[in-house]
């Protein structure tokens, strides 16, 4: 009996195929995402400096984060390290080490965010999306994906490709909810995206699928309000900057 459980247990960790026109689903595993961020588009181009800060960066900055999940719970944190990095670029920048613990049964979020030097540890529940479904469709990883669109924080439009050929409504940071785990992430108008390179079949252990326990607790709404009491004079890159601690 026991040899049959483990068999089960290790066929449903197979990623998706198909096999005599039926599918197996992957019910718990590893996904690496690349995130890419257009440096460029964050400098100020009235400043003068534009030009000659472009020539000391590169234009795009890669990192890599590991999403951990089974089919209730996901746990997103930094994955391995991009040397390319450390060109012309210091520091982790906003969101670098990100830890996001989602249980998707009881709707609930425990993040941990390093923001001016301190860490805080947000617990609230996960961010309720309406997702507008759409005809599109393309490969993710492997595995076949459909595209759904959303507005989330009142004015930043979000594209996202999902699979229901993964048993989870997760996906990277906080974006969640659809029938399937998201695959990939554009947020066009903020050049920003997230995008999985390689999905990995395999048992996920209590301790990978562990909540962050690091730093000040607060809700999201609490640590909107204090960051932007603390950013009054930052002009147009309040926004900016509070859009990027909060996705």
């Amino acid at each position: 009996m026991k040899k049959i459980l483990a068999f089960c247990s290790i066929l449903f960790a197979l990623p998706a195929f198909k096999s005599q026109g039926q599918t197996i689903f992957l019910s718990e595993g590893k996904i690496e995402f690349e995130k890419k961020e257009n440096l460029y588009s964050q400098l100020d181009e009235d400043n003068g400096w534009s030009e000659l800060q472009k020539k000391m960066m590169t234009k795009f900055k890669t990192t890599y984060f590991d999403l951990y999940f089974d089919q209730s719970k996901t746990v997103y944190r930094p994955g391995r390290e991009n040397p390319d990095n450390l060109k012309g670029w210091m520091g982790d920048g906003i969101a670098g080490e990100n830890v996001v613990y989602s249980d998707l049964d009881s709707a609930q979020s425990i993040s941990q965010k390093k923001v001016f030097e301190t860490y805080f540890l947000i617990k609230d529940s996960t961010r309720q999306i309406r997702w507008k479904l759409t005809d599109e469709t393309r490969v993710i990883a492997g595995f076949n994906c459909r595209r759904a669109n959303a507005i989330i924080m009142d004015t930043i439009y979000v594209v996202a490709f999902y699979t229901d050929e993964i048993i989870s409504s997760g996906g990277p940071e906080s974006f969640s909810g659809l029938p399937g785990m998201i695959l990939g992430v554009a947020l066009p108008h903020q050049h920003l995206s997230w995008f999985a390179t390689r999905v990995t079949a395999k048992t996920i252990t209590p301790a990978e699928l562990k909540p962050p326990v690091k730093g000040t607790k607060v809700t999201n709404s609490s640590l909107k309000t204090s960051l932007a009491e603390r950013m009054q004079d930052w002009g147009k890159y309040k926004q900016r900057y509070l859009e990027a601690v909060l996705l």
